[in-house]
């Protein structure tokens, strides 16, 4: 049988939920078609069919979780062969035995919904269209589903078409508990809303908290003079001004320096693996961007052998398909350092979590005037601070030190960065 599986769309994943289908059972499908999009813990996906053939059963319904490995469709000739024919009509019956619920095909439509078909919603009658997702979270937030117009595929109430009247309508009360009524949590006060998490937020948090737990940090800061940094920026962007280049940012420009930095002693660029150290070749740099869904870390792969002008292209390019959940799974796997800019905000200094399977990420803030002494006159400079996080298991306190005494001598004489 020629299943359709969730795929890993990127290195961390464990699971996607199917969001939409892009094609319908009997359209016709070719090698490279979407046929759907997945939601990971990163961003929302296009899956491509690997092979031609008609779409013969779709197996978890939009809004369903699914491991990675498990099928979620049948592709096959169109004879229908390839999957259990559905239901003739939904007569009364006796309940099915439980060993044919899993196999039960997404697309036929059950006459109410009970224990034999928990993740198929219904797709006759008069009820509304809606992801079994988006029923649990209309659920949650008091919402009536029957109310909503969906924008899914085929109008199709969708979990943020939920959350988007969530937001805005007046909380309703919540069903009685089957056992006892339980005390009032929802906000019926005013003094809390509930808002569950995405995925990538989900993820984020859980992937996080491993990282602190089994990852001892240790933290270094250095306040760095960009004085020199910053008028070289303004000239290189007056030359991609005059030839019509986009210009290239103080972050771009910290990009480079560290992917030199790395390439010049890359015992930073290397990943913690048990009884051994993975010291990679490749300098991929992530930068942290913040999106609607939580905090995305595409990637610039070989930034040390990419112009700046060339990594403020890809970097502005990744960022707003970031904001726009289109990144693919190659834009975000591979990185061995991460970048995470909060100067733009006036923060001067923090620090960051580290970025797993990598071992160091870079807390950048804000470049602000400080008084500095030169000789026997006092002058006021840009002094930016950053703060490195590093492994501990992974690197010594000594070589991330010896790694920020590069990077500051790069960023303080940044012709260093481009030659």
């Amino acid at each position: 049988m020629p299943e359709v599986t969730m795929p890993r769309l990127s290195d961390t994943m464990e699971e996607g939920i199917v969001s939409a289908w892009l094609k319908q059972v009997g359209d016709q499908v070719k090698a490279g078609e979407i046929l759907a999009e997945i939601e990971t813990d990163k961003a929302l996906m296009e899956l491509e069919a690997y092979e031609d053939g008609v779409l013969e059963q779709i197996i978890a319904a939009p809004g369903t979780t699914v491991a990675i490995g498990e099928p979620i469709a049948i592709l096959g000739d169109g004879s229908g062969a390839s999957a259990p024919a559905p239901a003739a009509a939904p007569a009364p019956a006796a309940p099915a035995p439980a060993a044919t619920t899993a196999s039960a095909p997404a697309n036929s439509a059950p006459t109410a919904e009970n224990g034999s078909a928990p993740e198929v919603p219904a797709e006759s009658g008069e009820r509304k269209k809606s992801s079994p997702l988006a029923r649990k979270v209309a659920k949650e937030l008091g919402v009536d589903i029957a109310a909503l117009t969906g924008t899914g595929p085929g109008g199709r109430v969708t979990k943020q078409d939920v959350e988007n009247a969530g937001s805005t309508a007046a909380p309703t009360a919540a069903a009685p508990a089957p056992v006892a009524p339980a005390p009032a949590i929802a906000p019926a006060t005013g003094d809390y809303e509930e808002i569950p998490l995405t995925t990538i937020q989900r993820v984020s948090a859980q992937r996080l908290t491993e990282s602190k737990q089994q990852a001892p940090h240790i933290y270094l800061t250095s306040a760095i003079d960009v004085t020199e940094l910053l008028a070289f920026r303004a000239q290189i962007n007056q030359t991609l001004e005059e030839t019509g280049s986009g210009k290239v940012s103080v972050n771009d420009l910290l990009v480079k320096a560290v992917a030199t930095a790395l390439r010049l002693d890359p015992a930073v660029n290397v990943s913690f693996a048990g009884d051994k150290l993975l010291r990679h070749n490749a300098i991929n740099i992530g930068i942290a961007v913040a999106t609607e869904a939580g905090l995305l870390v595409p990637v610039i792969h070989d930034a040390d052998r990419k112009s700046v002008s060339a990594i403020a292209a890809e970097g502005r390019d990744k960022a707003a398909r970031a904001r726009d959940r289109k990144l693919r799974g190659e834009d975000m796997s591979g990185g061995t350092f991460t970048i995470s800019n909060l100067g733009m905000f006036g923060i001067e200094q923090f620090t960051a979590v580290i970025n797993p399977p990598e071992s160091a990420i870079l807390a950048v803030g804000a470049a602000q005037d400080e008084l500095k002494l030169d000789g026997e006159k006092v002058v006021a400079r840009k002094i930016l601070r950053v703060t490195l996080s590093a492994d501990h298991r992974s690197i010594d306190g000594a070589v991330a030190a010896r790694f920020l005494q590069q990077l500051k001598a790069l960023i303080e004489h940044p012709l260093r960065i481009v030659t």
